[in-house]
């Protein structure tokens, strides 16, 4: 496991944009409107960094006062499997409990239930797609 230097809330979305553009528009096709889709103003940014410099990002769109949707959870190619990933969740879900949310919720890639059901969230609801990606809902209590 990679030794974060940093993992930071950041309100400077610049290094968070650069990693999902290459994670999401580059890497995995996702349109550039779709993936920059106005919300960022609303959502509050993370961002980690390893000795390489911005590594990872995530974003989180507050639902209701006790309601925390995690969103654009990206990790560069050259840092996954490294536990980066893994330690933003963490993390950030931390933060969120800290902040008085009890319950997050995400739309996950097929591809990545396993990633999340190891950080204890349960899959409910059918598959639909996002962005041309399979996904489905999950959600954990905080």
């Amino acid at each position: 496991m990679t030794k974060p230097i940093r993992i930071a809330q950041v309100t400077n979305v610049a290094d968070a944009l650069a990693i999902r553009s290459e994670v999401f528009i580059e890497g995995q096709g996702v349109p550039a409107n779709e993936e920059v889709d106005g919300q960022d103003p609303e959502c509050l940014h993370w961002v980690v960094s390893d000795e390489l410099g911005p590594a990872a990002t995530l974003r989180v769109l507050p639902k209701s006062e006790n309601l925390a949707k995690i969103q654009r959870v990206a990790v560069l190619d050259r840092a996954r499997g490294t536990g980066l990933g893994t330690m933003l969740m963490q993390h950030v879900m931390g933060e969120l409990a800290e902040m008085g949310f009890t319950r997050a919720t995400l739309g996950a890639q097929l591809s990545a239930l396993g990633f999340y059901e190891r950080l204890g969230f349960e899959v409910h609801g059918p598959t639909y797609l996002d962005a041309g990606i399979e996904h489905r809902d999950m959600d954990r209590s905080l």
